[in-house]
């Protein structure tokens, strides 16, 4: 096996990139790329800390992140299983990267920089869903933004219907818990009450 460990390796076996992948990277969102944003219910958030990286799901409705000013993003957090993996780092470490997924488009938008989470009662309330403020929000101040081209999800049919997995054909979160558990966890039970437990707590 060889591995590459030099930059000048690498260099040497992708070349170096075109002036469309440069020019593209802003330290500013500008109105094109807040389309993006705006449209967005997905984002994945990459956050480090001691204990090593993190990538968590965000999900929303479109344009949960809001746009605060060109340079400032702010992201709402909701109730979910209180691990704060996430939110643990950005205290310890403030570096955060954002990859935005817009259902039926190829083009992901990337966001890094730098983040404080904040829970200013009034901020969180003007985040409101169904009648419930945000938990606390994440507020980011943008280093860099730049679109990605629609390579992966143009190879993966990421939104091709003839291309969804059944998720009967997947373990489901209980079977996991019991096996994880070795069977602490009553896995049939956690997923009979699934439903009506996420239901009831949403947002």
């Amino acid at each position: 096996m060889s591995i590459i460990r030099t930059v000048e390796e690498l260099e040497a076996l992708y070349g170096v990139p075109g002036e469309t992948s440069l020019v593209k990277e802003l330290d500013r969102i500008i109105p094109e790329y807040a389309a993006f944003i705006e449209a967005s219910p997905f984002v994945a958030l990459a956050t480090c800390g001691p204990e090593g990286l993190d990538c968590s799901p965000r999900g929303d409705l479109a344009g949960f992140v809001r746009i605060h000013d060109e340079r400032t993003l702010m992201m709402p957090d909701r109730r979910g299983n209180n691990r704060a993996d996430s939110l643990k780092n950005i205290i310890r470490d403030d570096r955060v990267g954002l990859l935005f997924l817009v259902p039926g488009s190829g083009t992901t938008l990337r966001v890094n920089g730098r983040a404080h989470i904040t829970t200013d009662a009034e901020l969180c309330a003007s985040f409101v869903v169904d009648g419930k403020p945000a938990r606390s929000v994440t507020v980011m101040t943008v280093d860099a933004v730049y679109f990605q081209c629609a390579r992966a999800i143009v190879r993966s049919e990421l939104w091709n219907p003839e291309r969804h997995v059944d998720p009967k054909s997947l373990p489901t979160p209980g079977q996991i818990l019991a096996v994880t558990s070795k069977a602490r966890i009553d896995g049939e039970a956690y997923d009979r009450e699934w439903p009506e437990r996420a239901k009831a707590s949403m947002w």
